[in-house]
């Protein structure tokens, strides 16, 4: 009846990104006063940071605040593949907004590429850049025919790539398209570079201040939890999930998505590239350097946040892939993580309404925020100094392409609905103290349904299991230790605060009567 959080043994029992261990990062005090700055920009991920960067270098004073600590979000824990192909996607926009537009995409995303290669390269920037082949593959015939189509999209657009039978690793391989001369890095070495020019160059960074309103106007101000304003002519909304809706109604525009991450020292050598099956589940593979040695990462297993079987099994299904494709001598790293999908696949990036012309927003990088975040960066630094950008129209948030927009629409707000419903028409039989030690599970309390973990010293955490946001039921999520939402994607810690949003307020505590 309840989850708990064992498999065989040879992963970590809590998820740490290799990136967030094996760096030491600044940390920046608490925002205590009401301040005044050209940009305030929310969210301390690749978007924020590099947003930082470009405005400060155009004379523009900037204060970055970050709800917990910069880079331990989704920045902290992906995957850091940098490169322009994000899935079987070009002939999905082919079809969807047509050739010009998905070159476009293609453009933007190579162009965010080639700026931190540059930006690397000049700047000679320690961050294990590589340069890598990136790799569709797939072993299913049903899949040979999207592969193929995939790659006819490729030669309209004019994007370097082969079409080949076989990969230079152990995958069983039907079909392949390479995507030439992409790239890999460590992204928290790279960001730690930014943040220290930042701070050099006068901009601001405060930590563990949440954003929580706007104050529209000529100059608008941020509202802080703690009541605090920061008085800007922009506002730049790089949270992940945007802070601040602005009638733009984005929970209902998109949904959430989790996928997991194993480190392994593998048994067999991995000769370089970065991978990534056409076929359901996915499966991701890159390596980075750790300690002189090969860290082969081994991703996938994606679904909607809480919806699906208990989340540790997807850990365990990498861990069997790992075992069967190249061996395990050891599995130092596990971790997750949760990006935001729009309608159409196409980031939001722009005014946050057309209506509001000085407020920005970031958001719906679908799993490639490495240049998907740097492209939002530049647009909305462009957009800023009142630049023409060539990606403007592409990426513009009140954009509606009918045809995968409106089935899209229709299609997650009846899922959101079911699982509404759903989760009040459940009935829980399960008690707190039926919980054995480091397991979770809903139960009810006091007559009412609600969430129990019990932590390693045995010691419970009871939370009212329904979201903040718009009252869905929460489900625990075994492998994170955390109450996620399936209807919008909202994520609590055990103790009911607010690991991701759109909810902004905590869950009550609930004490057995």
């Amino acid at each position: 009846m309840f989850e708990n959080n064992l498999s065989t043994g040879r992963m970590p029992q809590f998820p740490e990104p290799y990136w967030r261990d094996s760096i030491e990062l600044p940390s920046f005090s608490k925002m205590t006063e009401d301040i005044k700055v050209d940009a305030a920009i929310i969210g301390g991920g690749i978007s924020g940071i590099t947003a930082a960067y470009l405005l400060i270098k155009e004379g523009v004073k900037v204060a970055l605040i970050d709800a917990g600590s910069i880079l331990n979000g989704t920045t902290g824990h992906t995957t850091a593949k940098i490169t322009a192909q994000h899935d079987i996607i070009y002939d999905e926009l082919i079809q969807n907004v047509g050739e010009e537009q998905a070159k476009l995409y293609y453009e933007a995303n190579n162009d965010a590429l080639q700026f931190i290669r540059s930006l690397v390269t000049e700047n000679k920037i320690d961050c294990d850049f590589t340069e890598e082949d990136a790799y569709i593959y797939t072993n299913s015939e049903q899949y040979i025919t999207k592969v193929n189509n995939e790659f006819t999209a490729y030669e309209k657009l004019k994007i370097n790539s082969v079409y080949v039978n076989s990969t230079p690793l152990p995958l069983q391989t039907k079909a392949a398209i390479i995507m030439k001369n992409q790239a890999q890095f460590h992204p928290l070495k790279y960001l730690a570079h930014l943040v220290q020019w930042i701070t050099r160059a006068g901009g601001a960074i405060y930590e563990n201040t949440t954003a929580i309103d706007v104050e529209e106007g000529n100059q608008p101000r941020v509202i802080t939890r703690d009541g605090h304003k920061i008085m800007c002519d922009y506002v730049l909304s790089c949270s992940h999930f945007p802070f601040y809706d602005g009638a733009g109604f984005y929970f209902s525009r998109m949904y959430a998505d989790r996928s997991y991450v194993l480190g392994v020292k593998t048994e067999k050598d991995y000769s370089g590239g970065m991978y990534l099956s056409a076929e359901e589940p996915k499966r991701s593979l890159r390596y980075t350097m750790m300690n002189g040695e090969k860290l082969v990462l081994i991703g996938g297993e994606g679904h909607k946040t809480g919806q699906g079987i208990s989340t540790i099994k997807h850990y365990e299904a990498l861990e069997a892939f790992s075992a069967e494709t190249f061996g395990i001598k050891e599995i130092p790293y596990r971790w997750s993580a949760q990006d935001l999908v729009t309608l159409d696949k196409i980031p939001y990036i722009g005014h946050i309404t057309s209506s509001h012309p000085n407020i920005f927003v970031a958001t719906g990088y679908r799993k490639w925020g490495m240049t998907n975040g740097t492209t939002a960066a530049l647009l909305i630094r462009d957009l800023i100094m009142k630049k023409e950008n060539p990606y403007s129209g592409l990426y513009t948030p009140s954009r509606f392409n009918a045809d995968p927009s409106i089935k899209n629409f229709i299609t997650q707000n009846a899922d959101v609905a079911k699982h509404l419903i759903q989760g009040k028409l459940e009935i829980v039989n399960g008690r707190p103290e039926d919980l054995s030690n480091d397991e979770g599970a809903v139960v009810t309390v006091n007559g009412k349904r609600a969430g129990a973990y019990r932590d390693d010293k045995g010691s419970l955490h009871i939370v009212d299991t329904t979201c903040t946001h718009m009252g869905c039921e929460l489900e625990w999520n075994s492998g994170e230790r955390t109450w996620d939402c399936p209807c919008h994607g909202s994520r609590f810690s055990i103790n009911g605060s607010v690991v991701e949003g759109p909810a902004e307020k905590p869950l009550k505590k609930l004490e057995v009567e």
